[in-house]
């Protein structure tokens, strides 16, 4: 895993290095050119043939940026024309002083002056990671000249951001009224949040991360508080190491009725092709037949309401239960109490999710919940208010500080977070897209992952992490076509071509 880092984790991440004496903001910012160049040349190689750029430079430091990609291109042999939004003279001083070196070589023309004919390369250098608030009208207006430009031409320009598209939100993702569309965005030293969530990677085109120098973290360092982690390698610790069935836990999986019961085995077949020793099917008498004529290694058991449960949980083998997929209302209410004070770690998902919103109870610790984005608004209605500010990380970080447990809020931006604190993100983009997953059950197969990994003893929070990335990862095994069924029995192959750790 990988940090990402906020607009303000960067900054200061930026002024330790720089107060520490290790670096400068000049140098910073050489770096930073130097690497977007060098980052361009090797993701387009026509580009090596040089052009014709315009660098659009903004009134910070991203601009600042664009006045070094600008000399360097012109020293590469482009002809490089530069745009400024605001007065040079209100620069922060090592932009300024990167202006005042472009400008001895080139002009500097106001954004109004875009226009003529199309380039072969857009440097967006205009807002970075600090934009508070949506686009001005001059760079909207230069927005809609970049757009006629890329419909007029057989062979549109080359737009490459610098840290961030103008427009995104480095740390929620979310577009501020318009954004400059990228084919490539170049960010420095680690992705921010902002590449992942929400509109980020529709905007971001390719995304690339340069290292300019600042200090990186030790392999195996605990993250800093409130420093999300961003789960972009396979996990580890998946193997079996022999041992009994019962060695590797025993999940129950609680169904609907009669007619609703698929849902349900889809997580218990995730929860067994995971690795859990045993997984039973804990059914209504009237769903009994319907579980028992699609099933072969699950196993059955009859449980029509609270007292069954109870019963059942004498058991003391049984480790995990997942509760909600295909479970209806109803029953999840009458069911839900037993399970959580049942001393098992508990999934919750769907159905179960609905109840729990509707009889707000104490959750244990070992408890994962899975909502997708309504389910998390019924939950928590104020954390998921449009408009509240809160990134999808905030508002799940402190959705799981409130509930007393992790929660796995689901989409294509996966985010998982701990108690104590600890947050991590799976995104299912750039090139790890699995547009497949948009299927009936998906949700309820990550369901099962988790709770089969917490009947093999994992952790919440790693259990919730490493079902994230197996589950992406077994939908681009299979790719297009893919409906919910295939996913457990993919994961087989999934599994050995990881490392055996």
């Amino acid at each position: 895993m990988s940090d990402l880092l906020t607009s303000a984790q960067m900054r200061a991440t930026e002024a330790a290095a720089i107060e520490s004496g290790t670096t400068t903001g000049l140098r910073l910012m050489e770096r930073a050119g130097e690497g977007v160049v060098a980052t361009i040349l090797d993701a387009f190689p026509h580009l090596a043939i040089p052009g014709k750029a315009v660098v659009l430079c903004g009134p910070g430091n991203n601009g600042g940026d664009g006045f070094v990609i600008a000399r360097l291109l012109r020293a590469r042999g482009w002809a490089v024309t530069v745009f400024l939004v605001g007065d040079p003279a209100r620069l922060p001083a090592d932009a300024r002083a990167n202006h005042d070196r472009w400008a001895v070589i080139g002009a500097v023309q106001g954004l109004a002056e875009l226009g003529g004919a199309a380039p072969d390369l857009i440097i967006d250098a205009v807002f970075g990671t600090g934009l508070q608030r949506d686009l001005p009208g001059d760079v909207v207006q230069a927005r809609a000249a970049i757009d006629q430009w890329r419909l007029r031409h057989l062979i549109p320009p080359t737009i490459v951001a610098v840290d961030v598209p103008s427009g995104l939100c480095a740390d929620t993702g979310r577009v501020r009224g318009t954004a400059l569309r990228a084919d490539l965005t170049v960010t420095f030293h680690t992705a921010k949040p902002g590449h992942f969530l929400a509109e980020g990677p529709d905007t971001c085109g390719t995304l690339r991360v340069v290292d300019i120098g600042l200090p990186q973290p030790a392999p195996g360092q605990v993250p800093a508080p409130g420093v999300a982690q961003l789960l972009d390698a396979p996990p580890s610790g998946l193997a079996k190491r022999g041992g009994h069935k019962y060695d590797h836990g025993h999940a129950l999986v609680l169904t609907g009725g009669m007619g609703q019961t698929g849902a349900a085995r889809l997580a218990a077949r995730g929860a067994l092709r995971i690795g859990a020793g045993l997984v039973t099917l804990g059914a209504p008498g009237g769903a009994m037949l319907d579980c028992a004529s699609q099933i072969t290694a699950l196993m059955l058991r009859r449980v029509n309401e609270a007292a069954d449960l109870s019963a059942l949980l004498m058991d003391r083998r049984i480790s995990t239960l997942c509760l909600g997929p295909g479970l209806g209302v109803e029953r999840a209410q009458d069911l839900l109490l037993v399970a959580l004070g049942s001393g098992r770690a508990v999934v919750l998902d769907a159905d179960a999710l609905t109840a729990l919103a509707a009889t707000p109870v104490s959750l244990p610790s070992r408890c994962v919940l899975t909502p997708h984005d309504g389910e998390f608004a019924r939950l928590f209605p104020d954390l998921a208010t449009p408009g509240n500010g809160l990134s999808k990380l905030d508002a799940a970080r402190q959705a799981a500080a409130r509930a007393g447990c992790v929660v796995l809020l689901k989409g294509a931006d996966t985010v998982i977070a701990a108690p104590d604190g600890r947050l991590a993100l799976h995104a299912a983009a750039y090139d790890r897209a699995a547009p497949w997953l948009a299927t009936a059950g998906a949700g309820d197969v990550l369901s099962g992952f988790i709770t089969g990994l917490l009947a093999r003893g994992w952790a919440p929070f790693d259990a919730a992490c490493a079902a994230a990335w197996l589950h992406v990862e077994a939908a681009r095994a299979f790719g297009p076509g893919l409906i919910a069924e295939d996913l457990p029995d993919v994961l087989p192959r999934v599994l050995a071509c990881l490392p055996a750790r």
